[in-house]
């Protein structure tokens, strides 16, 4: 076991980076189709410019392949907001001065669970040192988690305590917390 642990200790120091292999738990009731107007929206962002280009680029040419069967919605492929964010976080890993680009970089979505839908990331940091490296995941997480409402998703959160009594009062906790912030 020791002798196991310090491979694994010496494998890292001399790659030169340390993983990164985290979830972000994300809640399946706002996982939907990405209206044309988000479309033109999301266009603008300048990390999925070109993924948005190509996806258009292969959509159509799928649904063309159709024939008039992809006049009707359920048989027309289209974009996601869960597919265009999983594009999205994987561009910022890849352009993030933080991130290895010499080893594997992914986002990938796992099997549903009753907690949402899992999206891992997986990465290298350029570094091995422990604080940078704690530094360099929460600045990710916390931003990929702050940029979510741009693609319309959120993060799945097991209702607690205090949700149960504003449910039962027959407010949200948005409405709560905006009541809350208007007076302080």
């Amino acid at each position: 076991m020791m002798s196991e642990s310090f491979r694994n200790w010496r494998g890292m120091q001399q790659s030169g980076g340390r993983r990164i292999k985290r979830s972000l738990f994300i809640d399946a009731s706002g996982v939907r189709f990405v209206r044309d107007d988000e479309e033109q929206q999301l266009m603008q962002i300048h990390l999925l410019t070109d993924y948005i280009g190509r996806k258009q680029a292969e959509l159509l040419a799928w649904n063309q392949a159709q024939g008039n069967v992809a006049q009707m919605s359920a048989n027309r492929r289209r974009m996601t907001n869960i597919g265009t964010f999983r594009a999205y976080a994987l561009a910022y890993l890849k352009s993030h001065v933080d991130i290895n680009p010499g080893m594997t970089c992914m986002v990938r979505q796992l099997e549903p669970t009753s907690q949402g839908i899992l999206l891992e990331i997986y990465c290298f940091t350029r570094t091995t040192v422990w604080v940078e490296y704690e530094r360099i995941q929460g600045d990710i997480f916390d931003y990929l988690i702050t940029v979510m409402p741009e693609f319309g998703l959120s993060l799945y959160q097991q209702p607690s305590g205090a949700d149960m009594r504003v449910g039962l009062r027959g407010e949200t906790m948005s409405q709560v917390t905006a009541d809350w912030t208007r007076e302080r």
